[in-house]
């Protein structure tokens, strides 16, 4: 079975919705593939194939054409969701509260280093909005950031807003992330934490 899907012109996180759908279609082993024109897509789409365990393949054809194939196993869809993660913390911007900036600044500084000492640290951060410049080169929360990762706590960042800030060049810790998984996180979190 072989099928392809244009996803040429969506925003995040349409290639990855699109691409379940028709992965989740399959009725017997196959190959999908999705047409994509942004490097973002392209990584989202190898990293939903690989939390199916799928082999995933992209081929560049021209400027901003870029062609993603996965090796779909049917019937493996559903069994390879992963399992939902304990405490999330969703960080939607790089102060905490309403009020004063710099208070908020300050507070968030001090919320994210109070996390590096926490008796029992989150299995994921997530950054999106203003949030997404925390990880990124010049944050003052950047090593507390990174020993949070030493210790095993996932850092994720959104793609979109990265690029909508012009940070993507700029993250130093942690990996880019999209919506569709963003939203899979929180809605199967045991705990979501926003400061």
């Amino acid at each position: 079975m072989k099928n392809t899907i244009d996803c040429n012109g969506m925003a995040c996180p349409l290639p990855v919705v699109n691409a379940k759908k028709a992965m989740d279609a399959f009725t017997e082993d196959g190959e999908l593939t999705v047409l994509v024109d942004n490097t973002t897509a392209v990584e989202n789409l190898k990293k939903l194939a690989a939390s199916r365990q799928f082999a995933a393949e992209a081929v560049q054809s021209g400027e901003n054409r870029y062609a993603v194939t996965i090796q779909v196993q049917a019937g493996c869809a559903a069994a390879a969701e992963p399992e939902g993660p304990g405490a999330v913390v969703a960080i939607g911007s790089n102060t905490m509260g309403s009020g004063d900036e710099a208070l908020g600044k300050t507070l968030m500084k001090a919320f994210i280093f109070a996390l590096t000492n926490a008796q029992k640290l989150p299995e994921q951060i997530i950054f999106y909005n203003s949030g997404a410049f925390l990880p990124c080169e010049g944050s003052d929360s950047l090593e507390d950031l990174q020993n949070l990762e030493k210790a095993g706590v996932k850092i994720t960042a959104c793609g979109t807003c990265l690029n909508y800030y012009g940070l993507t060049e700029k993250l130093r810790v942690g990996t880019v992330s999209n919506m569709y998984d963003i939203v899979e996180t929180l809605t199967a979190a045991q705990s979501v934490i926003r400061p």
